[in-house]
């Protein structure tokens, strides 16, 4: 026998207005303007600039068309309350405005040449070396397989089955070696080398051989590996040569490039600008922040629209198509309306949560000292501003802000934190920054290994761990002590 029961269930569900804007929140200043531009072309009830007349405020009343729109049982929102899942402080719009920019300033973009690609300059030299037809495509064939690092890292004899296979060119590794020694005479120097090792032989080839230049190609023919791990005293030993002598060699490898590629200035690259969404000022000893004005856009309903649906409300004759196209214009206007207010509470949202990361970080901010960064973490804002901890993840995600030290990663302020040897709470910033500048002082003739830093660390009163040391340092980007010798 079936058995019918009932169950009650509550649920929080965000609307899809709710999800649009938690997006908007997280867009930098860049991405935003998109989003705002893009708003612009898809609804025409929503207009950029100035408004002309504030009356609309009267005249738009989405409550007087009510009536008029709930006949065939059907309701529309009309009003979206963002403030229900935001902070509720108020902050006043003079606040909310930046003073570093005009809304009547012209925008300059400076235009980016196109030039021509690494390949293309590769392929035009190419063009001035006298060749047979065979060896012409299997040049070719090699410069197209050279990466943007400048190498070609593929095995001759698959280039072989390649050309064979694509080119219909078949040939033999003997003649494939032959064309990429006149491959590798291009500039620049170094480039169509197949690893590193060939790459700063074929760069030491053509400096003007002296007896530093001559040990070094000695040293990365016949001793590469010793020369990587930094053996210098089986160099020495090898060589039978002074530690003067090994200085010199090696002053003339690091003079190398061991990424040829890399630097060619015509290479097509995306340049990526950076826009600083705030900007911290010290103003009189006091930290003054300002919201980039490019987040704050002049937008405003169309006066045209609110105009139909005044029409339509006071028209008698209201057929099918009258509704049906009223129906699309009062949709418009929600959401231009909504578009506006989401704005405002991005606004406020933004400059609250930034406001608090500022005065938590007013030391640092006040002196630039990475030492002076406080223990952070999201909650820590979160529980400030009374908001959701994904809000401020939302907001310190791809931001930056202008300070007087430079333009930071908002999120690079929030770190973790350790107990001193007193129990205080320390930021995991601060100990990385106590171990670079060690690390930047120690002596780099007996550089201090992780057992070493670990026991220095412990004396200035941070007790941590040997594995704790090395994970801070491959953070950094800092070698092991072996790799930071030097002659």
């Amino acid at each position: 026998m079936l058995k019918q029961q009932l169950n009650f269930k509550l649920s929080q569900k965000l609307s899809p207005q709710q999800i649009q804007l938690m997006k908007m929140i997280q867009l930098p200043t860049q991405a935003f303007e998109q989003r705002i531009s893009q708003e612009l072309e898809e609804n025409p009830a929503l207009e950029g600039g100035k408004e002309e007349s504030d009356e609309f405020d009267d005249e738009f009343n989405n409550d007087e068309f009510d009536d008029n729109y709930d006949e065939g049982n059907e309701v529309i929102e009309t009003d979206i309350n963002v403030d229900d899942y935001l902070s509720d402080d108020e902050v006043p719009s003079y606040k909310l405005s930046a003073n570093n920019y005009s809304a009547d300033d012209e925008e300059r973009q400076m235009p980016y040449a196109a030039g021509t690609s690494f390949t293309q300059n590769l392929m035009q030299q190419l063009s001035t070396y006298r060749m047979d037809d065979e060896e012409e495509e299997i040049a070719t064939f090699l410069v197209g397989s050279v990466d943007e690092s400048g190498y070609i890292r593929r095995e001759l004899q698959d280039i072989v089955d390649d050309l064979a296979f694509t080119q219909n060119v078949y040939t033999t590794i003997e003649k494939v070696k032959k064309v990429l020694k006149i491959v590798q005479e291009l500039d620049p120097a170094g480039v169509a080398a197949r690893d590193l090792q060939e790459c700063l032989l074929i760069q030491l080839e053509r400096k003007e051989h002296n007896p530093a230049v001559a040990l070094a190609i000695e040293i990365i023919e016949d001793s590469f590996d010793h020369f990587s791990k930094k053996h210098y005293k089986k160099l020495i030993q090898k060589f039978d040569i002074t530690e003067d002598q090994l200085r010199d060699a090696i002053h003339e490898i690091e003079g190398l490039n061991p990424k040829p590629g890399g630097t060619y200035s015509g290479n097509n690259r995306i340049v990526e600008h950076v826009v600083p969404d705030f900007a911290i000022k010290i103003v009189d000893g006091e930290l003054d922040l300002t919201l980039n004005g490019r987040n704050a856009p002049e937008l405003h309903v169309s006066h045209d629209y609110t105009n139909m649906l005044k029409g339509y409300k006071e028209s008698k004759d209201k057929s099918k198509a009258q509704k049906d196209a009223v129906m699309f214009i009062k949709q418009k206007l929600d959401a231009a309306k909504w578009f506006i207010d989401a704005i405002k509470q991005r606004q406020q949202t933004l400059f609250v949560t930034m406001n608090a990361i500022m005065h938590y970080q007013e030391e640092f901010f006040l002196s630039g000292d990475e030492r002076k960064l406080r223990p952070m973490i999201l909650k820590d804002i979160a529980d400030e501003i009374h908001m959701d901890v994904s809000t401020v993840s939302r907001v310190a995600n791809s931001k930056y802000v202008d300070t007087p030290y430079g333009t930071k990663l908002i999120k690079e302020f929030f770190s973790e934190s350790m107990k001193n040897d007193q129990g205080e709470d320390v930021s995991t910033k601060e100990i990385k920054k106590i171990l670079e500048i060690t690390i930047s002082e120690e002596n780099k003739r007996k550089p201090l290994t992780d057992d070493k830093l670990a026991k220095i660390l412990l004396e200035k009163g941070y007790p941590i761990a040997r594995r704790t040391i090395a994970k801070y340092r491959e953070q950094l980007d800092l070698p092991v002590a072996r790799l930071r010798k030097e002659i």
